[in-house]
């Protein structure tokens, strides 16, 4: 039988890297995915994937997000994917990117689950899956500030709903990813020079010896949003490639 048969799964940032890769892997294993993304054109692709079902939908737009709420009848499972990573110190961060940081990071990941948390307790069942990562606090990485800083927000929050809500049949666990490849991850390799220096620099961080890959990241939320998880909430999952040691 499939791990997700009749499950009702919600993906934001869902048009490329590790929300793509999550939204077909659920897919395969049986569940009804609706995979949101502020880019329509991207989304599109997945329009003919069976047992999926796009909408674009801005997870910083409160309005736009209850709306989006307001017209889901079923929901197992919430994949919060949706992302920003800004490079730089502390000193190198204006701003409006400390602010899109954690507009982006946090408050999207906070709008989704306090629009769809409702639905869920009168359900009285529910499964969030937050995107935090490595850069958060798990470790500090060099020129991570607002995503670090963010990511670790997301550690907290994710937490935080999972013991307010598990006695009411809800489990909230988050994603602690490495260095992995994704659209986001090979543009800020251009911004790099794009160079094979700027690879092994990357690559060195993990002492496995290379990147993860956004099907690899799949595969451990496709066990979260599982039954075979059910024991498990407000954790913090390390997928690294031993960055962290």
């Amino acid at each position: 039988m499939p791990r997700l048969e009749g499950k009702q799964i919600v993906i934001t940032a869902a048009a490329q890297g590790i929300g793509r890769a999550t939204a077909i892997a659920f897919a395969k294993e049986g569940a009804s995915v609706l995979a949101t993304d502020i880019n329509a054109e991207k989304l599109t692709k997945l329009s003919g994937v069976a047992g999926i079902i796009t909408k674009v939908l801005d997870v910083t737009d409160e309005k736009a997000v209850r709306k989006f709420a307001d017209e889901v009848d079923k929901i197992d499972v919430l994949f919060n994917c949706a992302g920003y990573v800004h490079q730089g110190t502390i000193l190198e961060c204006p701003d409006e990117v400390w602010d899109l940081s954690f507009n982006l990071n946090v408050k999207s990941t906070y709008l989704m689950c306090k629009s769809l948390l409702p639905r869920m307790l009168a359900q009285g069942s529910g499964n969030v899956i937050n995107m935090s990562s490595v850069a958060s606090s798990v470790k500090g990485l060099p020129r991570r500030l607002a995503y670090g800083a963010s990511k670790a927000a997301v550690v907290g929050l994710t937490k935080s709903i999972a013991i307010d809500f598990v006695g009411q049949g809800i489990r909230c666990n988050c994603l602690c990813p490495g260095t992995v490849e994704t659209p986001s991850f090979l543009e800020r390799f251009q911004e790099l020079g794009g160079t094979p220096e700027a690879m092994a620099g990357f690559v060195s961080r993990q002492p496995i010896g290379r990147i993860g890959t956004s099907e690899e990241v799949a595969a451990l939320c496709l066990y979260l949003a599982s039954d075979e998880s059910a024991y498990m909430t407000g954790q913090a999952l390390v997928l690294d490639g031993g960055c962290s040691l």
